[in-house]
Order: structure tokens, then sequence, then C-alpha cells
């Protein structure tokens, strides 16, 4: 290749053309084939040696050289080259077609760069498994009333998004991190006094509880900027407050409490920590279950009923159903009633499938800059629904955000 050779090999072959007259012309003085030639008197020229070339104007470079029958020469010059690429350490190569000159320097490329989420999420889990060593364990909780046996209570909240940031003037809703914690610890102070009473309570946490995942307030695969409110670390130390207190509420009403936390595109390292740490923190407190399944579709069989929870970002609610029939084949083949459940969308719609009764559930975060430009209006609540052993659904509590509000301004009055 041309750029291999010396300066004085360059110097050689540009006196032997000059001399020639013409490429061709100098193949048999050289021994070298005319392309070749070419590619040397380009060469030449980039690093300033071919004396009759004039220099390529800057930010440019010579593409091409041509020398007449006459001895004169023809310069093309195109946008010079930029500097040979490298991945950056905090990514790893999606997708990529990169086009490049004979130094190795990107003329054009097509790069699909996406974060190492393998890697944060390794960390993450050495990171919590480490901590969990550390902190002692939760000690059982002192049951106050114990429910009848017959009963499941789901608590089902979705996309909570803690760390969003929205402002009321822009979307009709102020929300941020100090907001979200209240507003959720409120709700379920709310929902576990007007729940009716049962033996099991589930935490249904179906995704998007944080609302990025890392120290880049990004989506995690299309790399979309959010407003978001606070550093990572802080919203990650409030998540983990608020969940411990939820599950102590509803371990003092149920007499045993099981967790999702399902996993969602906004945070799915933080669900697979999230998950690993609950279950080592409680694995002293045989009265509270944590699903730790790596996957992103879970089931409960509660007699003769089953409930199915997925985000929805990969099924949505008329496709979904098929999949957790199908991959919880055993489950739903021994039970009478059966009951899907999404999220993702932060809107209700409910249908009823030859298979089971599916629903996306509403959010009860205020809604994003992103969702309130773009149209996407829904209302804010969340959801308590009791389940039998026998008969299915039973009763349903819906508490909207408003109640929650309109209780916490009474308070403080």
């Amino acid at each position: 290749m041309a750029s291999q050779l010396s300066d004085e090999e360059l110097l050689r072959i540009v006196r032997a053309v000059n001399e020639a007259g013409s490429h061709r012309a100098a193949e048999k003085l050289l021994g070298l084939k005319k392309s070749t030639i070419g590619a040397h008197m380009k060469r030449a020229s980039l690093r300033g040696l071919n004396l009759d070339a004039k220099p390529a104007m800057p930010g440019f470079e010579i593409s091409k050289v041509t020398t007449a029958p006459d001895g004169g020469q023809h310069v093309t010059q195109k946008p010079e080259a930029g500097p040979a690429f490298e991945m950056p350490a905090t990514h790893f190569l999606g997708k990529i077609t990169v086009q490049r000159d004979p130094d190795g320097r990107v003329k054009q490329d097509w790069i699909r760069a996406m974060p190492d989420a393998d890697a944060l999420q390794a960390a993450m889990k050495a990171a919590v498994a480490g901590m969990c060593e550390k902190i002692p364990r939760a000690k059982p909780v002192r049951l106050l009333r114990a429910g009848a046996a017959e009963f499941l209570n789901q608590y089902t909240v979705t996309d909570l998004h803690f760390g969003s940031l929205s402002w009321r003037e822009e979307t009709g809703d102020d929300y941020d991190l100090k907001i979200a914690e209240r507003l959720l610890i409120d709700w379920f102070t709310m929902a576990i006094r007007m729940a009716p009473d049962a033996a099991v309570g589930v935490l249904a946490q179906l995704g998007d509880l944080l609302h990025f995942d890392g120290f880049e307030a990004v989506t995690p695969t299309s790399r979309h900027v959010l407003d978001a409110d606070s550093r990572f670390q802080k919203i990650v130390r409030v998540v983990i407050r608020t969940m411990r207190r939820i599950v102590l509420m509803l371990l003092e009403k149920h007499e045993h409490v099981h967790l999702i936390m399902a996993d969602a595109n906004h945070d799915p390292a933080s669900g697979a920590w999230l998950r690993e740490m609950f279950a080592a923190f409680y694995e002293d407190e045989p009265r509270v279950t944590v699903e730790r399944s790596a996957g992103t579709y879970y089931s409960i069989e509660h007699g003769q009923t089953a409930l199915f929870y997925h985000h929805g970002h990969r099924k949505n609610i008329k496709q979904v159903d098929t999949v957790f029939a199908g991959k919880f084949r055993e489950i739903y083949g021994r039970t009478k009633f059966a009951y899907g459940h999404l999220g993702h969308l932060h809107s209700d719609e409910l249908i009823s499938t030859n298979l089971m009764k599916v629903e996306r559930h509403e959010t009860l975060a205020g809604a994003s800059s992103y969702e309130a430009n773009g149209g996407w209006i829904s209302g804010r609540s969340a959801k308590v629904i009791q389940y039998s052993k026998k008969f299915g659904e039973g009763v349903r509590l819906v508490i909207p955000e408003a109640m929650v509000t309109a209780a916490q301004e009474a308070a403080a009055a």
C-alpha cells in the first residue's frame, strides 16, 4: 500500500512518472501496475512530495491525481476524512458500517453504538450483593390483623417514573422526586385502609419505577433525552426507602406479601438490582416472597385463579394473552379464571379474549413533557383488586391521584 512506503520511495516514483510522462508509460520503468502507481502518486501529493501538484485547500484532501500525456497534472480534491474511529469505553457496538481510506481513516460511517447495559447491570448486581451482606436483614413484622385465606389483594401500580420532572405550566401537573415519594406512600396508606381483608397482598409494580437507568438521563435503548429531577444515586436511595416502607405497611395488613418488580423499558438494570436487593433483604422474613425471575413475564397461582404480569413493552394488550397461556401453560391449565396485567402506555384499557381478561393500567405519575406535548392524555389512578381462590375477581377499588392529593391538602390545612 502507498501508505507503507517511505518518503524516499515515493519521491522515486514521482520522478519516474514525471520522466515517463504518464502513469501508463511509467509501468515498465517501475515494474508496477498503473492503479498502484496512481495510489502512490496520491499518497505523495498528500505528503507534499509531488512538487507538481498544488497542496490541498484547508479541510480538503487530494483524492485523485491524473497525469496528462504532455506531463501536466489534474488534481481532484474532496473534504478531508475524519480521525480513526474508536468505540467509547461506555458503549458496545450494536451495528456499524464503516468506509475507510487506505490509512484506516473514516470516510463515512453508519454506527449504532449501544450503552453497555450488561456491564452496568453486572456492576450494580455486584454492588447490591456486597451491600446486602453488610446490612441487617429485615426483622419479622407483627401482623395487626389476619385476613381470610380465600382472598388475595393485588395493589397495582405502574410507570411511577421516580426521577421524572414535570412543570405544571407545560404539562398540567407538577411532578418530581419528592412528589413521587409522598404520593405513592399516601396512596398506599389510603389503599391499605380502604381495601378489604385478605391473607395475601401482592405488590404488583409493573415497571418503569425509575425514569432512567443510569448516570445519563436517557432511555436505555433509544437514547431519548429525558426531563430529569435529581441525581441517579439520590433516586435510587428514595426508591429503596419508599418501597421498604410500603412493604412494611403491607405486612401489617396481610399474612403474606409477594413482591413483583417487573422488567421494563425505562429501567431494565434497576429492575434487576431491585429484585435481588429485596430478595436478600427479606430472606429472614418468612412472610415476604420476591419474584426473582430474570424474564419479563410473571405469574401467580391463587387457587382457581391465575394472575399474569408484563410491563407491556414487548407484547401489547392484544397479543400478550397467548404468551401468558403458552409460557405458564401448567398454571393456566390448572386454573379456571385468568387475568393479565400490563402498564407501559399510562392509560386504562380492558379486553376479554378467549383465554383471559387482559387489563392495562393507568399511572399515578404526572405527565412528562413528551406525553403532554405529544397529546397523549390519560387519567391518574391506581387500583386494588381482590381475587378469590374459587370465584376469580371480586372487589375492585380505584383510588385516583386527585383523591390522594385532596387528602394531603386537607391534612396540611
